[in-house]
């Protein structure tokens, strides 16, 4: 297989926005964010879990707090310029109908003479999935990457990859997290001892289910003693079938050169990593989807339960599905309980809104009984505020039920 030395020149878009359905849901859409500078993201869910993503594609994520991370917290600045090197990777070699193989790294900055692509972001109103969008017309292909969370299974990313041509598309594929922390990794290790962490560093593979477990070998400390790490964190993927698995980031330029890679299922003293290798051949308008989903702080019975699950991967692909759905609309009501829905001519006003009580919910949470209240509450709260009013109305405040 070979590279052209030719290819069509990259082209820098129009920024615009506006709302659109997608999947049946209400999302804003910017195309060309690219060309913005980069811009920080939150992703919500009734769960704890949290994730932040930067337009470039970097992203930081995990469980609780800073200490229980899926990927390493850092500030926003280093999060947008870890893209490509923390979080999702996709790397693709694309065969043409005339023989031709093209290299395709959807969402890497674009330098003079890169193809022509189309990049458009989406997020959903509430706040719960942001969805990356690439087209390259020249393959005539287009790529998503949905970024969502799951109350029991964690941070989930779904690609989909679509045919926009005529004929078929012959693509091998390269696609999973790259620079997953192990489980016990906080945030001072992080900063402060990342090269030792990278020391203790283990990446294994369950060669039955294809379940991914990141750990140290043991724990870090000075002291003269054992200290065994017996907690993972956790990745897994369906919708690809048979696969090979990259465990680092090692071979991925012996890759993107066609030059072939061998298989790992075990790799010590290096930044994790979780990539699937496999052959896509898409027939004409096709569209092959896959997930990926991981988890921190995991004990040895609840890695136990994930493999026998990931035996039935179908089953657990609906489990994993009708989360995702539950995460969001327990958030609904948690909002629907708070008033954060109105209905308004001006779309963006009414999200803006929602956002607003979204956040204020989250550090003061939702009135136990609705719009029920305490009576001597309310006689307390009056007083407080005006003294003068509490004496002219005490006998409607005394009258209260």
């Amino acid at each position: 297989m070979s590279v052209p030395t030719e290819t069509p020149r990259s082209t820098r878009g129009e920024v615009s926005g506006g709302f659109v359905e997608l999947e049946g849901r209400q999302f804003y859409r910017i195309s060309s964010y690219d060309q913005m500078p980069p811009f920080f993201m939150t992703i919500v869910g009734a769960s704890d879990v949290w994730l932040f993503v930067s337009s470039t594609g970097g992203l930081t994520a995990g469980r609780t707090e800073a200490e229980h991370a899926l990927f390493p917290y850092y500030t926003d600045d280093k999060v947008s310029e870890s893209a490509g090197t923390t979080g999702g990777l996709s790397v693709m070699r694309v065969q043409l109908p005339d023989g031709i193989t093209r290299f395709w790294q959807p969402f890497a900055p674009l330098r003079p003479g890169d193809p022509v692509v189309e990049r458009t972001l989406y997020k959903d109103d509430l706040g719960t999935t942001l969805v990356f969008e690439e087209i390259r017309p020249d393959l005539a292909l287009r790529f998503r990457v949905t970024w969502q969370t799951s109350a029991r299974f964690g941070v989930v990313r779904t690609c989909a990859l679509a045919s926009l041509a005529s004929e078929t598309r012959d693509v091998e594929l390269l696609d999973g997290l790259v620079n997953v922390l192990p489980a016990g990794a906080g945030v001072k290790v992080q900063n402060e001892r990342s090269v030792l962490l990278d020391a203790y560093k283990r990446t294994e593979v369950d060669a039955e289910t294809g379940l991914g477990l990141v750990t140290l070998s043991a724990t870090l400390t000075d002291l003269a003693e054992p200290s065994e790490s017996l907690q993972a964190n956790v990745v897994w993927q369906h919708g690809l079938g048979e696969v090979e698995h990259l465990l680092s980031t090692a071979q991925v330029p012996e890759f993107a050169h066609g030059r072939g890679i061998v298989a790992e299922t075990d790799v010590r003293g290096q930044r994790g990593a979780y990539l699937v290798h496999t052959r896509l051949v898409l027939a004409a308008g096709q569209e092959r989807q896959w997930r990926i989903a991981g988890d921190v702080n995991q004990d040895a019975a609840q890695v136990v339960r994930l493999r026998a699950r990931l035996r039935r991967p179908e089953e657990l692909a609906r489990e994993l599905a009708a989360d995702i759905d539950k995460t969001r609309t327990d958030l609904e009501a948690i909002l629907s309980a708070t008033d954060g829905f109105q209905v308004s001519g001006d779309q963006g006003a009414a999200i803006h809104h929602t956002a607003n009580v979204l956040f204020n919910t989250m550090r003061g949470g939702l009135p136990a009984d609705g719009y029920a209240v305490e009576t001597a509450d309310v006689r307390r709260f009056v007083a407080q505020r005006s003294a003068a009013t509490a004496r002219r109305c005490q006998a409607a405040l005394d009258a209260l039920p």
